[in-house]
């Protein structure tokens, strides 16, 4: 565990700390398809290196603490409460044959990676923005996914939602404007509506609007008087324990070893496999950067 040498003093006059964790799995994703758009014949690790390049583009730009949580496996415990959650079928091969690499790769440039089995990358991520956010030297925690269910992490303008595609970012307020619900009912509200991304049909009959209402009245799922769900209560809140998301991983216990201080010395070799030479070339050039500054 590394240790934080500086004086109280010295803590003090530094700038607050921005965390920046990273949805290793969407972000695979992203890569893939965007290359299967404009590349005849995409190379069989470019996915991985494409986002190793995004992650290099916001170190470029500044970014000094990162994290990645990636599905390792695409099933997890919530499959064992739900049979129609989401699974692994039906990911084209050349696609899912970059899962592994891409944590390899990651870990070999020497960036945070969580690979997640019994939980997922969402849960990760969660658990790293509540670790992060306990720390009073962290200023903001940027939560970079697309996916609903982490705006339950939000948490003022201190832990943001970054909706990269939308180029949006989303603190409290926006997650109210875009759900009409606060950040802690996201659960609530997803239970009624559904997450088709997730395999969870919601209850028939309340849409988005009626769903807001509904919890705007009656606060969290288990205060809703009986009639108000009927039969569909024990479903409801079913549904909500898929959407609540686990803050309880226990990923790191310093912040700081979130800080990238550059490549290992496996990330030559790695950079070499995926066959994208100018992946070593920035990454060593970065290095170098911090390295004089840190003089």
């Amino acid at each position: 565990m590394q240790h934080d040498v500086r004086t109280p003093r010295e803590q003090k006059t530094m700038p607050p700390l921005s965390i920046h964790l990273i949805d290793g799995t969407y972000e695979l994703y992203r890569q893939f398809y965007g290359r299967l758009r404009f590349e005849k014949s995409p190379s069989p690790l470019g996915a991985v290196a494409g986002v190793l390049h995004s992650i290099l583009e916001m170190m470029e730009k500044g970014t000094t603490h990162i994290g990645v949580g990636t599905d390792h496996v695409i099933e997890s415990f919530r499959n064992d409460l739900w049979p129609d959650y989401k699974t692994g079928d039906g990911i084209e091969p050349a696609l899912r044959k970059q899962f592994t690499p891409l944590e390899e790769a990651l870990a070999a440039m020497g960036v945070a990676v969580w690979p997640m089995v019994e939980l997922e990358a969402d849960d990760a991520l969660a658990s790293a923005a509540h670790l992060a956010a306990a720390d009073e030297r962290v200023g903001q925690v940027c939560i970079w996914t697309p996916d609903k269910d982490l705006a339950q992490c939000v948490q003022g303008d201190r832990v943001v939602q970054v909706l990269r595609k939308a180029n949006t970012i989303l603190d409290a307020a926006g997650v109210r404007a875009k759900y009409g619900v606060d950040p802690e009912h996201i659960p609530d509200f997803l239970a009624l509506v559904g997450d088709t991304a997730d395999g969870y049909p919601g209850i028939e009959g309340i849409g988005r609007v009626g769903a807001a209402r509904l919890i705007a009245k009656h606060g969290a799922l288990e205060a809703f008087p009986a009639d108000v769900l009927g039969e569909n209560r024990e479903l409801a809140l079913l549904f909500k324990n898929l959407a609540t998301l686990r803050r309880d991983a226990a990923l790191f216990t310093d912040v700081d070893e979130l800080r990238w201080r550059g490549p290992t010395e496996a990330f030559p070799a790695v950079a070499e496999k995926i066959a994208d030479p100018k992946l070593l070339e920035r990454c060593r050039a970065l290095a170098a950067s911090h390295a004089a500054k840190a003089s």
